[in-house]
């Protein structure tokens, strides 16, 4: 039986038990498409990347035998929309049976669920073998219970895959080590060289442009430096272990303007875009480290099996358990624009323009960067979720809507009313200032409250709290916040939130 097997942009598992074996009956397919350029505006460099990434894998196919149908997004008998290609292909090549594996995103499941059952041939889709978990097995897990705890699913996961385990208890005797992970860098201990892959996207770009694909942000023509195979995935994933790991815990959170990356695989997008697996890249963190032991302390490892094995498999169960009715939450009704500085980093305030300036010239920025700062920002200035939904989609390389919007519309704003935080990560400057040196050289002052140099933070900050405190009053999690603000006298509160209202109206003065 002829068959079609479809293999979307995030779907690069050279792993996958379809590739074991060639068949001359098989034929794969793969099409860059308008379709998934334009859904959202994205980074130039998430363009590039999946393009680079998806040829790479093409020709790898190809390399083991396969037959592989690719169309480039140039190609005069490229449909440019997913249904069209299907079919065109099925015509064509006269197939009799079309498979697919299950896409991460819900509209690629349903839009492939529709579109199979329009077909007059059979179908089948497959498992993508690359997550831990199954698509629901959160949501079974959680069933009956009240909150979603994370904690709890990440012990149960350790305890399944008997990771990090011995006789049946956590190694180092504690489940978590977060609270050693906050540490500030302040330029000691020192960065490893960065791994630099420099490849030359000329060429590509060229056809991106020819495309007329409407993209932001910055690129390097000749020197672009994300991993867009198997074995520069692996390269990377060899370089966090032997120079990277033995900080990561420590200074997960940190931030500084000398260092972008600090001590953060950068392995995101690879494992987004299934190039490399979590177990793999699990596996090699703690081989590397159980041969170690006295060079890296565990609460380095954990800090970052934490994220992979927890933090990134819940936000999945999340996104499955919760869609598609969690793709229009906005349970604080903020309707706020979000301002134009967020496709320039043209501000005033360095943190922001530090964190947006390296989202637009890197398709990057670390977790704190993006809750913390960024995130922390929209929130207290009451941005419309939908609008930061939408640039954190388009701006991260690594970013793909399963884990962006569980990560944005739940964890950094709030917006899911508590199904993923429970309560809003939100600060005034005091967090940003303790945590990295932004504060250091910006045109504000963190510790000053009030006035025309006081760091708008903190304006925003109990503007937010006093304007959102009839929602939180029965968040015990709130309760010391919401205290403190009833202890702020009414002047005090006056000129807080006159230059609250004033920087949410005009941005573009700060």
């Amino acid at each position: 039986m002829k068959t079609l097997r479809l293999v979307l942009g995030d779907q690069l598992n050279l792993q996958h038990s379809w590739f074991a074996e060639t068949n001359d009956d098989v034929i794969y397919l793969m099409a860059e498409m308008r379709q998934e350029t334009d859904y959202v505006k994205h980074h130039i460099q998430k363009v590039v990347g999946f393009f680079l990434a998806m040829r790479n894998f093409s020709d790898s196919l190809k390399g083991k035998g396969h037959q592989v149908v690719y169309l480039k997004i140039n190609d005069a008998s490229n449909p440019q929309n997913l249904e069209n290609v299907i079919k065109q292909q099925i015509s064509e090549l006269q197939i009799e049976k079309f498979e697919y594996q299950f896409p991460d995103e819900f509209r690629l499941d349903k839009q492939l669920t529709e579109i199979c059952e329009s077909l007059d041939i059979t179908s089948k889709a497959y498992s993508t073998e690359h997550f831990y978990t199954s698509r629901y097995e959160l949501r079974d897990f959680f069933e009956g219970k009240k909150q979603l705890i994370l904690e709890s699913f990440y012990r149960m996961m350790r305890k399944k895959h008997d990771i990090m385990m011995v006789n049946g208890q956590p190694d180092g005797g504690k489940w978590n080590f977060d609270h050693s992970n906050r540490k500030k860098w302040t330029g000691s201990p020192p960065i490893p060289e960065e791994l630099n892959f420099s490849k030359n996207v000329t060429a590509l770009l060229d056809e991106i442009d020819e495309a007329n694909i409407q993209t932001f942000g910055n690129i390097d023509a000749d020197s672009f430096n994300w991993p867009t195979s198997e074995q520069e995935c692996e390269e990377l994933l060899d370089y966090f272990c032997n120079h990277l790991l033995i900080h990561f815990g420590d200074y997960q959170d940190a931030f500084h303007t000398d260092e972008k990356f600090l001590f953060h695989s950068r392995l995101s997008f690879a494992m987004n875009s299934k190039m490399i697996s979590p177990k793999r890249v699990i596996n090699k963190v703690l081989e590397h480290f159980y041969g170690n032991e006295t060079d890296i302390h565990i609460s380095q490892v954990e800090g970052f099996v934490r994220q992979i094995l927890g933090w990134r498999e819940y936000m999945r169960g999340i996104y499955w358990m919760k869609m598609p009715e969690y793709a229009s939450l906005n349970e604080l009704q903020n309707h706020n624009p979000l301002p134009d500085f967020f496709w320039t980093g043209d501000t005033k305030m360095n943190c922001l323009k530090q964190s947006i300036g390296q989202s637009l010239d890197e398709a990057y920025a670390h977790h704190i960067q993006r809750l913390m700062i960024i995130g922390n920002y929209a929130l207290l200035t009451q941005t419309h979720p939908d609008e930061v939904d939408q640039w954190y989609l388009g701006v991260y390389i690594d970013a793909i809507e399963w884990v962006e919007i569980t990560n944005t519309r739940g964890m950094s704003q709030f917006a899911d009313g508590g199904i993923v935080a429970t309560k809003p990560y939100v600060s005034s400057a005091n967090y940003i200032n303790k945590m990295g040196n932004y504060c250091k050289n910006c045109h504000y002052k963190p510790a000053e409250k009030t006035g025309e140099s006081a760091c708008p933070f903190n304006a925003l900050y109990w503007n937010f709290l006093d304007e959102k405190k009839d929602y939180f009053q029965n968040n015990q999690r709130m309760s010391m916040m919401l205290n403190l603000l009833k202890k702020k006298n009414a002047e005090e509160m006056a000129s807080y939130k006159e230059r609250a209202q004033e920087v949410i109206a005009h941005p573009e003065r700060f």
